[in-house]
């Protein structure tokens, strides 16, 4: 329960790090500081929900996009969020495209170091023990 929150925490935090920094990077990304909780929540509901699925569909019927999945899952969570009025606003084909690309590599980055060093640290803390 503690891993599965952990990791919870840090999707969070990473989806609100790449989204603010995709609002701060790229013209035609507005964030909403009164929606951007929930943008963010919306984002990695879908995030989460989103990427099995896809990957089932992609590895059944298109199994050449399967390197592409984060990208896709990116693409639609971020449509869905912005769907919600008063959190996130894209426009242009740029923006969308710039903002998939930045939000998945700065969920995908900070997933991967920061999950290295909650592990690394609790594998210390069982050698300590």
């Amino acid at each position: 329960m503690i891993r599965f929150l952990i990791s919870a925490a840090i999707f969070l935090g990473t989806s609100a790090a790449g989204l603010l920094i995709a609002g701060w990077l790229i013209d035609g990304v507005e964030l909403q500081p009164a929606g951007f909780i929930v943008a963010v929540l919306v984002f990695a509901l879908c995030q989460g929900v989103l990427g099995p699925f896809v990957f089932n569909v992609a590895r059944q019927y298109a199994s050449a996009v399967l390197g592409g999945i984060g990208l896709v899952t990116t693409l639609l969570s971020l449509a869905i969020a912005s769907l919600f009025e008063g959190g996130l606003h894209i426009t242009g084909v740029t923006a969308w495209i710039l903002a998939s690309l930045v939000v998945w590599l700065v969920t995908a980055l900070g997933g991967w170091i920061l999950g290295a060093i909650f592990i690394k640290r609790r594998v210390e803390a069982r050698k300590d023990r």
